[in-house]
């Protein structure tokens, strides 16, 4: 559909900024300590409820 609109499917701006945010948050989630501090609470909640569920055994 994306041919008929003259559009490339595959060049998504969202895409390339999830990968930007994704490598800047990567420190974040494998630090043990508490998440930065310009986080927002809810990156901040997640982050510690990301590190609670990995630090339990299966």
């Amino acid at each position: 559909e994306g041919v008929i609109w003259g559009i490339d499917s595959f060049d998504q701006w969202g895409v390339e900024l999830g990968k930007t945010q994704a490598k800047a948050l990567l420190p974040v989630i494998t630090a043990d300590d508490s998440p930065a501090p310009q986080s927002d609470s809810s990156t901040d909640a997640l982050v510690r409820r990301y590190r609670t569920q990995r630090g339990r055994t299966s």
